[in-house]
């Protein structure tokens, strides 16, 4: 849906400047499908369980995210894209150390971030409750804890540069999320990817306006 579309297509922007032709690629929180969705090379997609079998070229491995089965510097790149929302906050530091620790090029990590978002989204749930519709399980999750926001990163391991991609304003996202509710705009963005997903990748940018619903954080390792 239009949804992953624009949380993935700026990180697979990142992929193709810094992930070398034959690097190894992991996802955390990536459940049945993640950036495999609009990925054909083969990579390792982490997940706590995998509800549904999960599809190629995903390779899975049920595991934890604050303690990942990965040797240091396993991967050449890594995703967690709106993941650290759902992970309660005592845990995350312990997330993003490991994150770190298995990577050795570039991370991006991406979530919806502050206060702002967090609202977006209890707006959001109220809108399925008033159409008589079970909110899903993920944005149930969002509401349990306050979303994470630029101070996940004050402890950076030295030897990491940072740069931050903004990304979908608010009231774009809750026009989208309401939109794809609907069976029609929904089989109109799955046809919009399917014929002209290039056309869509010029076009979301246009959405990127303040304020911002999620943050993109891209981790570069000095050479």
């Amino acid at each position: 849906m239009l949804n992953h579309a624009t949380r993935y297509f700026p990180i697979l922007k990142v992929l193709k400047e810094y992930l070398p032709p034959n690097g190894n690629l992991v996802e955390i929180g990536s459940g049945m499908i993640g950036v495999g969705e609009f990925w054909s090379r083969p990579f390792v997609g982490c997940d706590l369980s995998f509800a549904r079998p999960p599809k190629a070229p995903l390779q899975p491995v049920i595991c934890s995210a604050d303690a990942l089965p990965f040797h240091d510097r396993s991967f050449d790149a890594l995703i967690a894209s709106d993941v650290m929302e759902h992970i309660p906050p005592t845990q995350r530091g312990r997330v993003v150390s490991e994150i770190f620790r298995v990577t050795r090029t570039v991370a991006v990590i991406g979530y919806p971030c502050g206060q702002g978002a967090w609202a977006l989204d209890r707006r959001l749930h109220e809108h399925y409750r008033s159409r008589g519709l079970p909110p899903p399980p993920w944005l149930e999750e969002h509401l349990l804890n306050p979303f994470p926001d630029e101070a996940l990163f004050v402890d950076v391991p030295a030897g990491w540069e940072m740069k931050v991609i903004r990304n979908e304003s608010l009231r774009f996202h809750l026009w989208m999320m309401r939109a794809e509710m609907h069976r029609t705009w929904a089989r109109a963005f799955r046809l919009a990817l399917l014929i002209a997903p290039g056309l869509v990748r010029r076009l979301l940018p246009m959405a990127n306006r303040e304020p911002y619903y999620r943050m993109i954080f891209v981790f570069t390792r000095r050479q």
